[in-house]
């Protein structure tokens, strides 16, 4: 974990199972952030490994379940997991990368075209404020099968709170 400016909030972490991923969801609402406010970012095999249907409900797993199909898709359909944040409006798949992003980036990178989600997994990251080394991190373990996931927290205490909430979850590569 590294400390980029006191200026930045954005807090990031990666998750290796949808558990870990469901417990660090609920850490972010219990501090008042909503759908709104979440970045998503896994597989599409991730996504169906994890997020697919008759999964045990959570309230990340009804989101994705009301939240299937909608949202922009570039290239190809979103699975249930982009409805995890997806009731917050938009997600999208990324053609020939088999990503899903779900939350505030994907309306970014949606807003960018085709020709700019074409810039994979690390030009999204980077665009959301994420340094390119930390990016390369997170592509790889997108690649590996985990979840990244991310926020921008509002005040100090909260960037505080989720580092300490989400290592106890088992969040690996927290940046912030």
């Amino acid at each position: 974990m590294e400390n980029q400016t006191s200026d930045s909030r954005l807090v990031t972490g990666m998750f290796t199972d949808r558990d870990s991923a469901e417990r660090a969801y609920n850490a972010l609402h219990s501090r008042g952030y909503t759908k709104d406010d979440v970045n998503l970012i896994m597989s599409d095999d991730t996504r169906k490994k994890h997020f697919a249907d008759g999964v045990h409900e959570t309230e990340l797993g009804n989101k994705a379940a009301e939240g299937a199909g909608t949202g922009s898709v570039i290239g190809g359909t979103v699975g249930a997991i982009a409805g995890a944040v997806a009731a917050i409006g938009t997600s999208l798949l990324i053609p020939g990368l088999g990503v899903v992003i779900a939350g505030p980036l994907a309306a970014a990178v949606a807003g960018l075209g085709a020709g700019g989600a074409a810039g994979g997994i690390i030009g999204a990251l980077v665009g959301s404020g994420i340094p390119k080394e930390r990016a390369v991190v997170y592509e790889q373990g997108i690649k590996d099968g985990h979840i990244v996931m991310g926020v921008h927290a509002r005040n100090e205490d909260d960037v505080k709170y989720f580092e300490n909430d989400w290592r106890a979850n088992n969040a690996q590569e927290i940046h912030y």
